[in-house]
């Protein structure tokens, strides 16, 4: 079969290649996926370029997302059947032809979600989901977020409206904020780049105060988001993808008694338990088959396109998630 694989950790449009090897074999427990589509995510980047929370063993496939086909069954396996359609995320390897999976990590999905949709339902909604439950935010209140055209930005505000709970939605520019309405996220999205911006927030949300805050910048962006949470606010700290230091002001800490959580979505579902992680997958395709959950695409492109698809170009320029076709 085909696959992305690297052999060092760098670039990712530099250190990966397409490699032909055996087709895996399900052990005990585990089945073997037909690749669908399968996503490209930013901790995949990070991943491959040795920067990410864990570094897998070399030489290494990558991707952690996809939809596809049951292949084969392993040993013991027997509440999936050859043929069926089935979501996966957080494994190893999907950027392939195929690849091996454990069975409790098959997710089967509904014909009313097509393949574009599945690829991604997972990884990026769930951190959203996790994210409202980390913060402790209840109907009616408020959560503010920057990078919301972001996939867990968006994820969060249109999953969090169908909670009850009002967001404010922090993007850089109009063209970011035009992308918000253009999947019906249309309330209080707001543009950093407009010098007034803080004060557009505090005339949103009047005599209300800010419960949670999501900050997925880093830099100044996180600072102004904890000058913004009202007293007793949690902020949580998903990513820094403006590459700086958090600049936090300790008086907005200190007077504000406010916490700063750092949120790893991966490992908090790692350690969820069965309930828990069943109830909310439950509700991701709830929304995402009623209409409610939208996740927009920011092209296809085959393996043989792998370097393209992961390039600077595409990531920097995406209007949605980036896919693989096998």
């Amino acid at each position: 079969m085909r696959s992305a694989t690297y052999n060092e950790f760098g670039k990712p449009s530099e250190v990966l290649s397409i490699t032909d090897s055996p087709t895996p074999e399900p052990k005990n427990n585990e089945v073997r996926i037909k690749t669908i589509l399968s996503s490209i995510h930013n901790h995949d980047i990070v991943t491959i370029k040795g920067e990410y929370g864990n570094k897998p063993q070399l030489p290494a496939t990558g991707g952690s997302e996809a939809v596809g086909t049951i292949d084969a069954l392993g040993k013991d396996v027997k509440c999936f059947k050859q043929g069926q359609r089935v979501v996966v995320s957080g494994v190893t390897g999907t950027w392939a032809e195929y690849f091996v999976a454990p069975a409790k990590s098959l997710i089967p999905i509904p014909d009313a979600i097509d393949d574009e949709m599945a690829a991604q339902l997972i990884a990026m909604p769930m951190s959203a989901l996790l994210l409202i439950e980390f913060l402790n935010i209840e109907p009616g209140q408020w959560v503010i977020q920057n990078a919301a055209n972001g996939a867990v930005g968006e994820s969060l505000a249109m999953l969090a409206a169908e909670r009850g709970i009002n967001t404010i939605n922090v993007v850089r520019s109009k063209e970011s904020a035009n992308e918000l309405t253009e999947i019906g996220i249309t309330e209080n999205n707001v543009v950093s780049d407009d010098d007034d911006w803080k004060d557009q927030v505090r005339q949103i949300i009047g005599d209300a105060k800010i419960s949670g805050a999501v900050d997925s910048v880093g830099g100044q962006s996180g600072g102004d988001l904890l000058s913004l949470l009202g007293h007793g606010g949690i902020m949580a700290a998903v990513g820094a993808m403006s590459g700086q230091p958090l600049a936090l002001n300790p008086t907005h800490l200190i007077f504000k008694q406010a916490t700063l959580k750092g949120f790893w979505g991966g490992a908090m579902m790692q350690k969820m338990d069965a309930d828990n992680k069943s109830r909310l997958i439950k509700e991701l395709i709830e929304r995402a088959a009623s209409g409610k959950l939208k996740l927009p695409t920011g092209g296809i492109y085959t393996l043989d396109n792998i370097k393209e698809a992961v390039s600077g170009k595409v990531q920097s320029g995406k209007k949605g998630k980036v896919l693989l076709k096998p």
